[in-house]
């Protein structure tokens, strides 16, 4: 990897263009207020930018994507009823859920909930359901974590409620990646609203993506979830196309309700022009203007010394 200041005004010539000669992305015009962040090239398996990418750190409900990954793997019955239990109920936090108490849906519905609305009744109540119960799921986790290389990596529970569910933004991407090898998950995840008729009063609820991009229809999005708690701040993990490639989008720790937006558009558009976002489009992307914090000595941005995405027209912001 090169340090932005070495990587700046570097030219290469790209085969793909014929040879023609053209500027490496320039890591310094990227600003972002997340506090760990990692873009990843998922074809090339090579990181674009990374900072304080090996930093471990609470990623909350971002947690989901591995708890639908253990569901899945189980292969149990995904038109089989699962019900929220009492031991499903918020006691740390005391978050809302619109599932209540003796709530019955169907395995599938309940995961679709958990990964799109990031529901944790839900995802307590696939937990519990599984074989040999949450302990044997936490275990399940762990090992599925194990497998992957995520070696920073610690699961306490199936919501990301504790904060004792910890990674780092370089393991983050290698979940999301082995997340997306699942249709149920991609699906599930790039689903902008769904209808779910509740048993057994037969209540029909409606819920809606947590990730406003996902809504916005804007952005060619393959897998999605984001999280927060306090201790993890803000988080969006994506895997997107940007400029024709496929980008795994890492941002955890971010401040404040539009950071972490704020901070993938901006990504997006220094992949799409190799240029930093204009204020006046950061404000429209995000409706608010995002205040870009320090960047301490611990998390200096790195960024890759791979050829640069090819610009192409930008997608409406």
């Amino acid at each position: 990897m090169l340090t932005a200041e070495a990587f700046a005004a570097t030219v290469v010539a790209d085969p793909d263009v014929g040879g023609a000669s053209k500027l490496l992305l320039d890591g310094s015009k990227l600003r972002l207020a997340s506090s760990n962040v990692l873009i990843l090239d998922a074809a090339a398996g090579h990181p674009i930018y990374s900072k304080a990418a090996d930093a471990v750190t609470p990623i909350a409900s971002v947690t989901k994507l591995m708890t639908a990954m253990v569901v899945i793997d189980a292969s149990q019955p995904l038109d089989e009823i699962v019900t929220v239990g009492i031991a499903d109920l918020d006691l740390l936090r005391g978050s809302h859920s619109r599932l209540r108490l003796g709530s019955e849906l169907p395995r599938r519905e309940m995961l679709r909930l958990a990964l799109m609305s990031s529901e944790n009744r839900a995802a307590s109540s696939l937990a519990r359901h599984y074989p040999g119960g949450f302990e044997a799921f936490v275990a399940a986790m762990n090992k599925k974590a194990a497998d992957l290389g995520m070696t920073h990596t610690h699961f306490s529970d199936a919501t990301g409620l504790s904060s004792e569910n910890v990674s780092t933004a370089n393991e983050v991407a290698l979940m999301a990646r082995a997340a997306a090898v699942y249709p149920l998950i991609r699906d599930a995840t790039t689903t902008s609203s769904h209808y779910v008729e509740v048993q057994p009063t037969g209540t029909l609820l409606g819920f809606n993506n947590t990730n406003s991009l996902v809504r916005s229809g804007q952005w060619d999005i393959q897998l999605s979830k984001t999280g927060f708690i306090r201790e993890a701040g803000k988080c969006l993990v994506m895997l997107t196309t940007i400029a024709s490639r496929p980008i795994v989008i890492v941002l955890l720790d971010s401040v404040g309700k539009l950071t972490r937006i704020g901070d993938a558009n901006r990504v997006k558009y220094w992949l799409e022009t190799g240029e930093a976002m204009p204020v006046l489009r950061v404000v429209k992307a995000v409706k608010g203007v995002i205040k870009p914090r320090h960047v301490t000595k611990a998390a200096v941005p790195k960024v890759a010394g791979a050829d640069p995405l090819s610009p192409t027209r930008l997608a409406p912001v």
